[in-house]
């Protein structure tokens, strides 16, 4: 196993080399990821180059804000392999994203009818399914993990039920790091015509989204994971369902027409996207899929699986207790009889960014019977340099510890 892996990308992301000119490691990026010079030479233009609103005047500084808003509609539209650029909702990220489906969505449940989601959802992705199951007399059916602490899909066949109206999965737990195939089981569900979600806020930042061939209904991703800003996300819905949607908020430039008593909205995506949007953030988070998109996707992968192995080797050498099988980007791991706050704040104290606790995802870590865990995740600008120094500092930790 080679201890020597350098990241070619390291020097795209200011933030990196500044933590670490600090002394500071960041293995933190499931939280969120820090950010490349692609998107700093989006944002400063947008901002010194004279800003306007968006669909909303006729003047030159607006039809060009206009443009390029929509220029990144199509960017990411490509990205993710979606039939058209409209159906490319842009929202603050996925809570939000998923949040307005669960609202939007609302009509097409009946009391009694069934959402079958995922034990490992991050409560972004469980606590709206549940919100709205308790509104709607509805049933929210859990997918078992295995004993290897994987989804158990097979399980999850059988689950779907004539009573099933709406699966919703995440492929990349960011707490279990397993990615898995979701294919069949979408694929199962579009058979039976229920309404599917695919949560790829973890998943697409290290495989990129393609829509047609999970042929989901709905897909949701964030930007800030995604090595662009924070306050962004989209939501993907095929064709076959805009029908559905019905708005969950109402304001300026999602009108089609209405009057003191009566109002209708705009087809999508502009029906869904009230008020005014978070413009400069989302031309970043597209400059930042055009760059990732420079990469040579395969090396990117090769690196980071490397990389997890090399901290799933180091963490095993030291006795540590991972949680599940993890074989992409992250490993959640407690110390025997130590708690997982103590072991992180040692490990902040030495310059190495984890977290710990429950990752937002309480039931799932209650269902392994932990309170909480150490996670370390990985970035494409992390190398064997930021794990040595996790390792490194682990070893003192637990010997202080101990």
């Amino acid at each position: 196993m080679r201890s020597d892996l350098r990241s070619p990308w390291r020097q795209h992301f200011p933030g990196v080399l500044q933590l670490a000119a600090d002394g500071q490691t960041w293995l933190d990026s499931a939280a969120t990821a820090q950010k490349p010079h692609a998107l700093l030479d989006a944002l400063l233009p947008w901002y010194s180059g004279g800003v306007a609103n968006v669909h909303r005047a006729q003047h030159q500084p607006a039809e060009r804000a206009t443009a390029a808003f929509e220029q990144a509609r199509h960017t990411l539209a490509r990205w993710l392999h979606a039939e058209s650029a409209h159906s490319v909702v842009f929202t603050r990220g996925s809570t939000e994203s998923i949040n307005l489906l669960a609202h939007a969505l609302a009509g097409c449940f009946q009391p009694g009818d069934e959402i079958l989601v995922g034990a490992h959802e991050h409560h972004a992705n469980l606590l709206p399914w549940q919100q709205l199951a308790q509104r709607q007399q509805l049933n929210l059916r859990i997918l078992p993990l295995t004993a290897a602490g994987t989804l158990d899909l097979n399980a999850g066949l059988e689950l779907l039920g004539p009573r099933t109206r709406l699966l919703a999965l995440s492929p990349l737990s960011n707490v279990l790091g397993h990615l898995h195939d979701l294919t069949p089981l979408l694929q199962q569900a579009r058979q039976r015509d229920v309404l599917t979600v695919v949560d790829a806020a973890q998943y697409a930042v290290h495989r990129r989204p393609n829509v047609q061939q999970l042929d989901t209904d709905f897909l949701v991703c964030s930007a800030h994971k995604l090595y662009g800003p924070e306050g962004v996300g989209l939501l993907y819905a095929h064709p076959r369902r805009h029908a559905l949607l019905q708005p969950w908020q109402w304001g300026g430039e999602m009108i089609e027409h209405c009057d003191y008593h009566n109002a209708s909205a705009r087809p999508l995506p502009l029906g869904l996207e009230a008020g005014t949007p978070n413009i400069g953030g989302v031309l970043a988070f597209a400059a930042v899929i055009d760059w990732l998109q420079t990469l040579d996707s395969q090396a990117v992968q090769a690196h980071e699986q490397a990389l997890h192995q090399q901290l799933l080797h180091g963490l095993n050498l030291r006795g540590m207790q991972i949680l599940g099988t993890p074989d992409t980007a992250l490993a959640c791991f407690n110390a025997p009889g130590i708690h997982s706050a103590d072991l992180a704040m040692l490990l902040g104290e030495q310059g190495i960014a984890v977290r710990a606790g429950q990752h937002c995802a309480m039931p799932l870590l209650h269902s392994l019977g932990v309170n909480g865990a150490v996670r370390v995740s990985l970035g494409l600008y992390n190398d064997s340099g930021d794990l040595q120094r996790l390792f490194t500092a682990l070893d003192a930790a637990l010997e202080i510890l101990a």
